[in-house]
């Protein structure tokens, strides 16, 4: 399930959904010109005798000809066409926060991250996991007042998704059962799901409009029905025809409403297979998914979903979370029975084992104990702990001790097929990294005060004056109540272990996004001040910028792209200039690194330069390097991870310009944290 071969199938399915959403415009165009033939043909000829006497010697395609010319026609279309695009933008900029607008829209409420809630503080900890085991965001969760068990993915990309779910999804289920419902939602979010889910949602309120249009025509000749009683019978027609309209423009809604309906659930049901699977990817773990659905099929509120616009976003639930007039042909995720055979092929079938004989779920069954297939570094996630041998990457031969006799070639082909698609070892790697996380730092990553704090620690300087500027700064220019938190634990930040520090700004994440406006300008105005206190940008600075903005200023829409790597080698000589360097070597290994980037990536030879590469075209090149199709960027990330191991070692300024630059290219790349206790 490779990751970029998704984000490219997501590319072309969302052109199809255009397609056969064209078609079904086209289609509704056709309806609605009919209609307005017939209600045309209606009020010119009101009586029988007209008719005859209109009809006589004359064809069919003759009466259509005389009562809708082509500039009709185009009328009829270009109206049917607006009311659709308009209404559909309308709906779409609606959600332009990205996914917590959607799941305000639900009624959904944001988990507290200092909760103190046993079951909200399990399932933050599981999103936590799963987000730094597959190097994307940590996203905000959302809770659903639902005794239901149900969950959801919502945004245009990585950096402004959420993860809902519902009460009964954190309190029904066990810790495995739920990570696996989360590595599903996850799922959606590597392949590109949620971009796709967002476009229906709008298309198909465009097509719903028809229809309301309708009913506000029915109903103003009720309203008026009096004043039209009082006036000459002779009006009588026209409101006969705006009666006709507005039941016209019903039926043209239902339909479209209909068929829209039947391409949402066709797209949506496919893709819900392909997110159970890659779950059990994720996990190794069968059990948990699978004990969740079984748990969906005895409870009896399901995964019914109770907000007054379920229905809208059906199709990104994790399980069913509406009922359908038309069940088989309208739901929009596969039987439960169905997605359980897959997972399971030898289940008798039985959703009665997961209840007790009260009806609800069996204490047993959501008892907390790690089942066989979570392996007992999971369970004790310090019982072999080593700072220096835990690591995500697959070039961590420590970790990784079957890899120790491959080829770089290979280690790097297999880092890249494991963007978006985390293994278990990499999950239990960042249990162990959370652990390692000092509970006060962990504690305070979760408040939007002390989490600001965090992050202007993690710029403090080491030389003594250039530390008091920028403590100067942040009294002046940093909220009182942030500035009394850094106080506090910038002694315990600057004494963190480096390879902690890029995870420990992915748990700040949801706290910062949690900033209003005035809050967050205040924010950004002390972070560049503070970085240029010493009248200078190093690659860390640069790269904690970089990786800030991009998840906290992220585009409403995403980035498409159309150009080949060969179009971009300038961009790409900036990018390996930068990592060459980033790993403090001398310039005979600088240059050996650059050229393993080149090579791999295909481009022509260059010299490398101390010149080429300065912070102030980074920028610049990523610009270029976000233009590039899906299926090309596995090729450069590659080439970047070839240039920081070209040595064998990977420093944490090399991870940390790395991720910061794949964060920039929309890649989710896994933990790659430093091998050497060189911290740049």
């Amino acid at each position: 399930m490779n990751f970029f071969e998704q984000q490219d199938r997501a590319r072309r399915n969302s052109t199809r959904l255009v397609l056969l959403m064209g078609l079904a415009v086209a289609s509704l165009i056709t309806i609605t010109t009919a209609l307005a033939g017939a209600i045309l043909y209606y009020i010119q000829f009101g009586n029988p005798q007209s008719v005859r006497a209109y009809e006589e010697n004359r064809s069919l395609a003759d009466i259509a000809t005389d009562i809708l010319s082509w500039q009709l026609l185009g009328s009829i279309a270009l109206c049917v066409s607006a009311i659709i695009l308009l209404a559909g933008f309308y709906k779409l900029v609606q959600f332009s926060g990205g996914g917590r607008k959607v799941a305000e829209s639900m009624g959904g409420r944001l988990i507290n991250l200092s909760s103190r809630d046993s079951d909200e503080k399990k399932v933050l900890n599981v999103v936590e996991e799963m987000a730094i085991a597959s190097g994307t965001p940590v996203p905000p969760v959302y809770l659903l007042d639902d005794a239901s068990i149900n969950a959801f993915a919502a945004g245009y990309k990585a950096q402004d998704a959420v993860i809902g779910v519902t009460r009964g999804c954190i309190q029904l289920l066990n810790r495995d059962e739920l990570q696996g419902v989360i590595a599903h939602e996850f799922s959606h979010i590597f392949h590109g799901d949620m971009r796709l889910n967002l476009r229906l949602v709008g298309i198909l309120h465009g097509i719903l409009v028809i229809g309301l249009l309708g009913h506000l025509l029915l109903r103003s000749i009720y309203f008026s029905g009096s004043s039209h009683r009082s006036r000459s019978s002779n009006n009588g027609n026209s409101t006969l025809a705006i009666a006709g309209a507005g039941v016209a423009l019903i039926i043209i809604g239902f339909a479209g409403t209909f068929f829209g309906n039947l391409i949402k659930a066709a797209v949506s049901r496919q893709r819900e297979f392909l997110a159970d699977a890659s779950a059990v990817q994720f996990t190794r773990n069968p059990e948990g998914i699978a004990g969740a659905l079984k748990k969906i099929g005895g409870l009896p509120a399901g995964s019914q979903v109770s907000a007054s616009n379920a229905s809208e976003f059906s199709h990104m639930y994790f399980s069913q979370g509406v009922n359908s007039a038309f069940n088989a042909l309208m739901t929009t995720h596969p039987p439960l029975a169905e997605r359980i055979k897959r997972l399971q092929p030898n289940w008798q079938e039985d959703f009665k084992s997961e209840l007790n004989t009260t009806g609800h779920i069996s204490p047993s069954s959501t008892s907390n104990t790690p089942n066989s297939h979570t392996s007992k570094l999971a369970q004790n996630p310090l019982s072999s702990f080593d700072g220096s041998a835990v690591n995500g990457s697959v070039f961590n031969k420590h970790a990784q001790p079957n890899t120790a006799n491959k080829t770089t070639e290979a280690l790097l082909t297999s880092a890249i097929e494991h963007i978006g698609s985390p293994r278990l070892e990499q999950i239990q790697a960042a249990q162990q990294i959370l652990e390692a996380i000092p509970y006060t730092l962990n504690e305070a990553a979760h408040n939007s005060f002390s989490a600001r704090a965090i992050i202007y620690g993690l710029l403090l300087d080491k030389d003594i004056q250039a530390a008091k500027k920028q403590q100067n700064i942040l009294k002046d220019r940093a909220h009182p109540l942030t500035y009394k938190a850094f106080q506090k634990i910038a002694i315990q930040v600057q004494k963190l272990d480096h390879y902690l520090r890029l995870p420990l700004i992915e748990l700040c994440m949801p706290a910062l996004k949690e900033l209003s406006a005035p809050q967050y300008k205040t924010f950004k105005q002390a972070l560049i001040l503070m970085i240029r206190a010493d009248n200078k940008v190093n690659l860390f600075e640069w790269s904690l910028y970089r990786i800030l903005i991009q998840n906290l200023e992220p585009s409403a829409s995403p980035r498409g792209g159309r150009k080949r790597l060969q179009d971009c080698q300038r961009a790409c000589e900036i990018i390996f200039a930068a990592l060459a360097q980033s790993g403090g070597n001398s310039k005979s290994e600088q240059q050996s690194a650059f050229d393993s980037a080149i090579i791999i990536s295909q481009h022509t030879q260059s010299q490398f330069q101390s010149e080429t590469f300065k912070l102030g075209l980074l920028d610049w090149a990523l610009q270029q390097l976000q233009q590039l199709r899906p299926l090309e960027k596995p090729k450069l990330l590659k080439a970047m991870l070839a240039c920081i191991h070209h040595d064998g070692k990977i420093s944490a300024t090399e991870a940390e310009l790395f991720r910061a630059l794949a964060d920039s290219l929309d890649c989710p790349v896994p933990a790659i944290l430093p091998t050497t206790k060189n911290n740049g």
